[in-house]
């Protein structure tokens, strides 16, 4: 009997000038989706970060007060060896996001003060296929970025945003959702794949409590891993995969 083929993935639209990744903590682009979105900055795309937490609860051996800060520079300098200057920070709690109104509403902001064509986001499933599980704070900023596309473009839902300036934008294409399960589309990660390294290595005091592993190994392994992998469904090229759902 012959074996199921795997389907290959699909290149990721191309028609587009402006993106925003709206993800929970520091780090989760960077072993998401850096390769990808240094491929876009290169090709002169705009792309923003907006972070719903400061990570402030990431590190056992630091306090709040002191890991937030911290993990706010290294996410900073880390978006920058990408080329994204534009960092925000929602300031909820890390460890304890909460779907809900609240989040939609701090999100569809953030999309209309960017207006983006494409909104990236993280796995905001239960798991990240199979018996691993997901974080709380990755499934609630995953499936309220997922509505915000929407509630972004309807001036009668939070219409508060409205008396603050911020008009509606429906002009949201695409949620592309990184480290799904059952991704569908594909970015070649080869050209942007050393600054993505580069890019999770400013996660350094992070990555240094995380493991024991020499972070610059720890780094390349991964993503290069991960990459390698992906690009077996994507002509043999290392690539990074996306979920992509169409507004």
């Amino acid at each position: 009997m012959t074996e199921p083929t795997t389907p290959q993935l699909q290149p990721m639209p191309e028609d587009w000038q402006r993106a925003l990744a709206v993800v929970a903590h520091p780090d989760d682009l960077e072993y998401g989706c850096a390769a990808a979105i240094a491929a876009w900055t290169d090709a002169g795309r705009e792309v923003g970060y907006v972070l719903a937490t400061r990570g402030e609860a990431g590190i056992d051996t630091l306090a709040p007060d002191e890991c937030g800060p911290l993990r706010e520079r290294e996410q900073r300098a880390s978006a920058a060896v990408v080329g994204v200057s534009s960092v925000e920070f929602l300031d909820h709690r890390d460890g304890v996001v909460e779907y809900g109104p609240a989040l939609r509403r701090d999100i569809a902001a953030a999309i209309r003060r960017h207006r983006p064509e494409l909104v990236i986001t993280l796995n905001h499933r239960d798991t990240w296929g199979g018996v691993a599980w997901n974080t709380p704070d990755h499934v609630a900023v995953g499936r309220a970025v997922l509505d915000a596309a929407g509630d972004a473009g309807n001036r009668w839902i939070f219409s508060e945003l409205v008396e603050r300036g911020l008009q509606p934008w429906d002009g949201v294409r695409w949620v592309a959702v990184a480290g799904s399960s059952t991704p569908t589309h594909a970015v070649d990660a080869s050209p942007g794949l050393e600054r993505a390294v580069a890019s999770l290595l400013e996660h350094r005091a992070y990555i240094e409590a995380l493991t024991d592993e020499a972070p610059e190994a720890y780094a390349r392994g991964f993503l290069t891993g991960t990459a390698t992998a992906t690009g077996e469904r994507f002509g043999g090229r290392p690539a990074v995969a996306f979920e992509l759902f169409n507004r």
